[in-house]
């Protein structure tokens, strides 16, 4: 097996990041103990290890910490070299997506399709996580992350928004009275999500300045959608992404409250790091998303 430099530096970065063999030679398409070879063979030719192994992990030595980041700019200008042959415009290839889990169910799963039929070349592979990836380390093309952005290193492109909704089933307002003011949340059941920085801690517009309540509540999720599973039940009082909640808004099993203190709502985009070439891939599916998602998004359509 001949493998040249260029591939044994890819073999080395994607066991590097993933830890394992097993997970890199998978992110590959290659058998771990053909990334196993590449690795070693590239070590006996630089005469250092930049790999401790173990029987469950997989670590960066001194030297292999420094070496990584030189491979990577190494990898990155080939493949920039490449592409700016390579690339016709024709999209292609394997594209890696990121996106959080309940606006995958929501609202992306129909969206990754309708682009799967659109453009045939490229395949996709979609991790569902609520957890924040690291595109570069983790060798993702694109995100969907919906929050206020603050990452600069990449690039960002607004899709659309999403308004944060306070609501509760009518059964549960009916047995506890509906809150007027965000203070009358003070000793009431809320139900907290814990993919939220502050579970606790829900931020509300009065008089045009920010302000937070404390909420205490003894259900909590890491997900928005079991957080509106329980609100339903009348466990309490939810807050959640309107792309989450607007199939029980418009039905009337969840009902909105304090919408006059909604504080602004919060993007849903699309980013990727920054490159010298963008991939056809990469932003012809960037267009499709913000083509799909303009117009008033349907998750505010047909209630509150």
């Amino acid at each position: 097996m001949r493998v040249d430099r260029v591939d044994a530096l890819r073999t080395f970065i994607a066991v590097a990041d993933a830890r394992s063999f097993t997970e890199g030679a998978r992110r590959l398409g290659i058998s771990p103990s053909q990334a196993s070879k590449v690795v070693m063979r590239l070590e006996d030719r630089l005469g250092a290890r930049l790999l401790n192994r173990t029987t469950r992990d997989v670590a960066l030595t001194d030297v292999g910490r420094a070496y990584l980041e030189s491979a990577r700019a190494v990898v990155e200008a080939f493949e920039t070299l490449d592409d700016s042959v390579r690339d016709d415009g024709q999209p292609r290839g394997l594209l890696r997506i990121s996106a959080p889990v309940t606006f995958g169910a929501a609202a992306l799963q129909s969206a990754l399709l309708a682009f799967a039929q659109a453009y045939p070349q490229v395949g996709l592979e979609v991790s569902f996580s609520d957890r924040t990836v690291n595109l570069v380390d983790e060798g993702f093309d694109v995100a969907v992350r919906i929050t206020r952005l603050a990452d600069s290193s990449l690039i960002a492109r607004k899709l659309a928004e999403t308004r944060i909704v306070v609501c509760a089933s009518p059964d549960h307002l009916q047995r506890h009275g509906t809150p007027q003011t965000p203070e009358a949340l003070a000793g009431r059941e809320a139900i907290l999500d814990l993919n939220l920085r502050e579970p606790t801690l829900w931020d509300f517009r009065v008089a045009g300045a920010r302000r937070d309540v404390r909420v205490e509540g003894r259900l909590r999720f890491s997900s928005p959608a079991a957080c509106l599973d329980a609100a339903r039940e009348g466990f309490g009082i939810a807050r959640a992404p309107a792309f989450a909640a607007a199939d029980d808004l418009r039905s009337g099993r969840l009902v909105p409250i304090l919408t006059a203190f909604e504080c602004e709502p919060i993007g849903v985009h699309a980013v990727y790091p920054h490159a010298r070439h963008l991939a056809a891939k990469v932003r012809v599916f960037v267009d499709f998303l913000a083509r799909r998602f303009a117009g008033r998004p349907a998750w505010h359509v047909g209630w509150g």
